[in-house]
């Protein structure tokens, strides 16, 4: 069987974040079809159309990050019922100039965690909009809005309560399932 190598994004630039919690218990619990790379976000420049004509060295890298990779997980945090600035501006940067655009056809997930009641339900919304524009094939189901409560996922991935465990490993083996679909319905380009 095919291994994807799937690159994450984290929404939140703080080092200390719950959703790079997240993303290490996605990991440890991840099919072993998917290996997995992270693509940082806190070094991009805010993104202006006065680049386009020339990138800089960190954007040029940024892009070539995700072009390098078969998939694209975001975990992030809901910032004021929308996603984090940093997020919105690394999609913007990956998705100029026009016609040059990283996510197309490049299948991709979403989740994040929040110390709310509703996770990042509102936040998700809006990134899932923003995707779409994006042309990004995106796993609409299963949702995943995690509620974190303190000592959910220890600070090396470990998910303490078994039924969170077992969803968010479902959840992983479901985004291995969509990007199989998406590359037998949207064959690779050569």
């Amino acid at each position: 069987m095919t291994t994807f190598k799937v690159g994450y994004l984290i929404g939140s630039l703080a080092k200390e974040s719950i959703n790079r919690k997240l993303s290490k218990a996605l990991i440890r619990l991840a099919p072993e079809h998917l290996s997995f790379t992270e693509i940082p976000i806190k070094d991009l420049p805010l993104y202006s159309y006065d680049y386009d004509a020339d990138f800089p060295p960190v954007a040029r890298a940024f892009k070539d990050a995700i072009a390098s990779v078969d998939a694209v997980l975001f975990i992030t945090p809901e910032y004021n019922r929308s996603i984090p600035g940093a997020l919105k501006n690394a999609i913007d940067w990956a998705s100029r100039p026009y016609g040059q655009n990283s996510f197309t056809r490049k299948p991709s997930a979403v989740i994040g965690t929040s110390p709310g009641a509703i996770g990042t339900a509102v936040g998700q919304q809006h990134l899932r909009s923003v995707l779409s524009f994006c042309n990004s094939p995106q796993m609409n189901a299963p949702e995943a809005y995690i509620q974190f409560k303190p000592g959910l996922i220890t600070d090396e991935g470990e998910v303490t309560n078994e039924s969170t465990a077992e969803f968010l490993r479902s959840y992983m083996a479901a985004f291995h399932q969509f990007i199989v679909r998406v590359y037998t319905a949207l064959p690779r380009e050569t």
